[in-house]
C-alpha cells in the first residue's frame, strides 16, 4: 500500500509540477522580453479616463454588518460624478436594506435595489435583479451606461479604481483589476492560505493566460464589462446576463466574453512607480469551516459543473483548452494530496513497527528526486510572489501555510463533491456565503 500511494502521488505531483514548470517559463520569459523592450508597469499617471458613465453592481444577501461601512468607505474614495451603485437586495432582509438605505439617504449616486423573491437565491439571480433596476432607469433618463463594475459587500474599493477601468474600457471590452486578500493578524494560517494562492493566482497564472491567448475568467470583484457586451450576453439569454443556475458566474462570464471575441484587459497598474497595485482589498475567511465551504463552491462551479457548463472553449485553440485543465485539475489534486498524506503515514508505520522496507527501484527514485525538485521551486515561486506583495515575513508563512492550504483544499474536494452529486439530482441552488468582515481602519493608499 506504502509502494502503490506513494507512485500514485509521486506521478500526479510529478505531472503537476511539470504544468506549473511551463506556467513559470512562460511568465519568466514575457518578463525579460518585456524588460528587453523597456517594458514597465503602468502607473496611475499614465490613465487617461474619459469620464464614462458607470455603474457599480453589488449584491448582498446578510450583509448588514459589513454594506454600510463599505457604500461610506466607497462614497468617500470615489468621488466620480459619473458613478452610479446599484445595491442588490431581498425583501426577507430588512437589517440589510436599512443599512443601505441609510447610505442612500447620504449620497445620491447609491441606489437601494429590492429582488421580487425571497432570498437566498444565487448571486446571479440578485444581479440579475439589478441589471433590470439599471435597465429601468436608464429608460428614465435616456442615458445609457457605458460599462458595469462588479463588487461585493465587502470589498475596499481603491480611489483610483474607475479611472483605471475607464482608460482600458476604450480598448477592451472588459477589466479585471488584482484582487489582493488582506492579512489576519488573528489568523496568519488559514486565512493566510489566500494571500498566497491570490498573490500566485493574480501575479502569475492570469499573466500568462493573457500572454497565451486564453480567455481571462473574472474574480467576481474589481472587473467590469462594456454596457454593450453585456447587452449582447442578456440577448443570448432571454434578457438576463448573469446565469442564475450558476454558482460561479463570474469565472463563467469572463469567458463568455472571450468566446464572443471580447478582450479582456488584466490591469496590474501601479500607484506611482515602485508604490503598490491599484486592486481591490478584502477579508477573506478566516477559519478552517468558512474557508473550506467557500472553496468547494468554487470547485464545485468551476472543476465540477463548470465543466459540464462552458466546456473547452474555442476549437483548436491549445491555450484555452490548457488552461481550463488548469481550472479543474483541483479535485484530481486533492486525491494526489491524499495519496502523498496517506504514503507518509504508512511509512512512519513501517518505520515505528520494524515492517519490511524494501529500497525503491532506480526508477522510483529518480521520479521521487525529480517530483521533490518540482515541489522545492514552487514552494520558491510561490513565496516569491507573496514576498512581492506583503513582505518577506509573509512569504515564509507561505511555506508552512501550503500545508495547510492542502488540507483546505481535500476537504473541499470532499464538500464538492457531496454537492455536485446533489445537484445531479435536481437539489436546487443558493447562495452559499460566508460571513463577511470589513476592515475597522481602511487601508491607506
Amino acid at each position: 500500500m506504502a509502494r502503490e500511494a506513494t507512485l500514485f502521488a509521486a506521478i500526479g505531483m510529478f505531472v503537476g509540477g511539470i504544468d506549473d514548470l511551463l506556467v513559470d517559463s512562460i511568465f519568466l520569459i514575457k518578463r525579460v522580453t518585456g524588460w528587453w523592450r523597456g517594458e514597465r508597469t503602468p502607473t496611475l499617471a499614465d490613465m487617461r479616463p474619459s469620464g464614462k458613465r458607470l455603474a457599480i453592481f453589488i449584491p448582498a444577501w446578510d450583509e448588514a454588518a459589513v454594506i454600510g461601512a463599505m457604500l461610506a468607505t466607497l462614497s468617500q474614495r470615489v468621488a466620480s460624478a459619473t458613478l452610479t451603485v446599484f445595491v442588490g437586495t431581498y425583501p426577507n432582509d430588512p437589517a440589510t436594506i436599512a443599512a443601505v438605505t441609510r447610505m442612500a439617504d447620504l449620497d445620491p449616486r447609491i441606489r437601494l435595489v429590492v429582488g421580487s423573491a425571497p432570498g437566498p437565491t444565487t448571486k446571479a439571480d440578485c444581479l440579475n435583479s439589478i441589471w433590470r433596476a439599471l435597465l429601468a432607469e436608464e429608460a428614465a433618463s435616456g442615458t445609457p451606461f457605458d460599462a458595469i463594475v462588479l463588487h461585493d459587500a465587502e470589498d475596499v474599493v481603491h480611489p483610483a479604481e474607475i479611472a483605471v477601468i475607464d482608460h482600458y474600457l476604450d480598448e477592451f471590452a472588459a477589466v479585471q483589476l488584482p484582487v489582493i486578500p488582506l492579512p489576519h493578524d488573528d489568523a496568519p494560517l488559514v486565512g493566510g492560505t489566500y494571500l498566497d494562492e491570490f498573490a500566485d493566482a493574480h501575479g502569475r497564472t492570469l499573466v500568462v493566460r493573457g500572454a497565451i491567448g486564453a480567455g481571462l475568467p473574472f474574480a467576481g470583484v474589481g472587473c467590469a464589462i462594456a454596457r454593450p457586451v453585456l447587452e449582447r450576453i442578456a440577448a443570448a439569454r432571454d434578457g438576463d446576463p448573469f446565469d442564475a443556475d450558476s454558482l460561479t458566474e463570474d469565472y463563467e462570464l469572463g469567458l463568455t466574453v472571450a468566446a464572443m471575441g471580447g478582450r479582456t484587459r488584466f490591469a496590474r497598474v501601479l500607484e506611482r512607480p515602485g508604490g503598490p497595485l491599484i486592486g481591490v482589498r478584502a477579508y477573506f475567511p478566516k477559519n478552517f469551516d468558512a474557508a473550506t465551504r467557500q472553496k468547494a463552491r468554487w470547485m464545485l462551479g468551476i472543476a465540477l459543473a463548470g465543466w459540464d457548463r462552458t466546456g473547452w472553449g474555442r476549437t483548436r485553440h491549445i491555450g484555452e483548452w490548457w488552461m481550463r485543465m488548469r481550472d479543474r485539475r483541483a479535485p484530481i489534486a486533492a486525491i494526489v494530496l491524499l495519496a502523498a498524506y496517506l504514503a507518509l503515514v504508512l511509512a512512519a508505520v513501517q518505520f515505528v513497527f520494524g515492517l519490511p522496507n524494501p529500497e525503491p527501484s532506480p526508477e522510483m527514485f529518480a521520479l521521487l528526486g525529480v517530483t521533490t525538485a518540482l515541489l522545492l521551486i514552487r514552494i520558491v515561486v510561490r513565496a516569491a510572489f507573496v514576498w512581492r506583495l506583503y513582505g518577506v515575513a509573509e512569504a515564509l508563512r507561505s511555506v508552512p501555510r501550503m500545508l495547510i492550504g492542502n488540507i483546505v483544499a481535500m476537504a473541499s474536494a470532499r464538500l464538492a463533491v457531496l454537492r455536485y452529486i446533489r445537484m445531479l439530482r435536481g437539489t436546487p441552488l443558493h447562495w452559499d456565503k460566508t460571513i463577511h468582515q470589513f476592515p475597522e481602519a481602511v487601508p491607506p493608499v
